[in-house]
């Protein structure tokens, strides 16, 4: 079911389904058996080019590079033969894997690299938290490095940080993978096997589809984003703008607020409501924090008809979805494909296998329509007890 939202205060919007015309060069060889008919008449000669009228400049889709400018791979491209795969089965190797931090996104993360893991026959020996605290991030490395695992995989918290945590398991040779980030200074193929993301423009682009479609490709939105230099959020937030301006004509961001603290979220989203009153949708950089802050400031504001996207599946945001309050679309990653991912780029390392750079999993379009399916793709989880009760699950 696609949502449309209705304005009661303003003109209705009408309904549209967006139909993206994509144009693919055809590149084929002559066919002598495919020659025109006589009748055929010579083609005009084409006008020559006025060389002082400029050609019309043609946007360019947002793509996705790693934070070192690293072209991305799909993570269907990152897999192992059957012979690899028994060769690391047979070398009885362990792994460890050090998160950041703990939570319904990085259990599923961890879920898919326990699972691939498994399946290679590489036994997990450790799994720490360092509650994003790099101190402890290092001193869980020297622990961990007590039990000699061939693989670690991690995320980096902080590039200098992490350059100094990481660096005993790189003297020792460990197989290391990290999520998203990388830290300073480290070469690709000697300190580290690969970093594993999202598709970082597959999710603003699928956010600014998710909020186009719920305004029928009409409307004025505020555009809030994460205003700090972190190329994950960066270039998710700059893709939902670029094809919003490239696909949507009908839809002008009417107001833009960087956002260093995600609690200054409510405070931005109520002022950009008193200075434009007629917004009709808004987008926040991600859900746990931003979208909250938001979703306070259109409760409080009485705005039920204001659509909101974000970004990243959360409790709170789940659950105004499935309510038909303001949350219209979240663009979501596979999460459990991103540790299964780098399980397998960690065996990679082991057989000496170069890996790509920088891998990258699909994004998720989540509605009220597709939650439940949404939640298995992206966490491999069904969704939380609250959101399933609200739904009749």
């Amino acid at each position: 079911m696609t949502t449309n939202r209705k304005r009661p205060k303003w003109l209705l919007i009408v309904s549209l389904l967006a139909v993206f015309a994509v144009v693919a060069a055809a590149c084929a060889g002559d066919d002598d058996d495919a020659a025109p008919p006589a009748t055929t008449a010579a083609p005009e000669a084409a006008p020559e080019p006025d060389d002082e009228t400029p050609a019309e400049p043609v946007a360019e889709a947002p793509r996705t590079q790693g934070p070192g400018g690293e072209e991305a791979v799909a993570s269907s491209e990152v897999a192992l033969s059957d012979d690899e795969v028994a060769e690391v089965q047979a070398g009885g190797h362990t792994a460890a894997l050090l998160w950041h931090t703990a939570g319904a996104f990085t259990d599923a993360v961890s879920q898919g690299a326990r699972d691939a893991f498994a399946e290679l026959g590489i036994e997990v020996i450790a799994e720490t938290n360092a509650q994003f605290d790099a101190a402890q991030q290092a001193n869980d490395v020297e622990t961990v490095m007590a039990l000699s695992p061939d693989i670690i995989i991690s995320l980096a918290i902080g590039p200098d940080a992490g350059a100094e945590a990481f660096r005993p398991a790189v003297d020792a040779g460990v197989q290391l993978v990290f999520l998203s980030n990388v830290p300073q200074g480290y070469v690709h193929g000697e300190d580290y096997v690969g970093i594993v993301t999202d598709d970082l423009a597959a999710m603003g682009i699928t956010a600014a589809d998710l909020l186009a479609d719920a305004l029928g490709g009409e409307g004025e939105v505020g555009y809030i984003f994460h205003d700090a230099a972190y190329y994950v959020t960066n270039q998710r937030d700059q893709a939902f703008k670029a094809w919003i301006e490239i696909n949507y004509p009908g839809i002008t961001i009417v107001a833009e607020q960087g956002l260093a603290d995600p609690a200054a979220a409510e405070e931005i989203a109520t002022a950009m409501l008193t200075r434009n009153p007629d917004l009709d949708g808004i987008y926040a950089p991600w859900s746990a924090g931003p979208a909250d802050g938001v979703l306070a400031a259109l409760r409080a504001a009485g705005a039920s008809d204001v659509a909101l996207v974000t970004m990243d599946l959360d409790t709170n945001v789940s659950l105004d979805l499935v309510e038909g309050g303001n949350v219209v679309g979240i663009a979501a990653d596979e999460a459990y494909n991103l540790g299964r991912t780098m399980a397998i780029e960690g065996a990679y390392g082991i057989l000496g296998k170069p890996a790509p750079a920088f891998a990258v999993v699909p994004a998720i379009g989540v509605t009220a329509d597709n939650i439940v399916e949404g939640y298995r793709q992206s966490l491999a989880a069904d969704p939380p007890q609250e959101v399933l009760d609200a739904i009749g699950g």
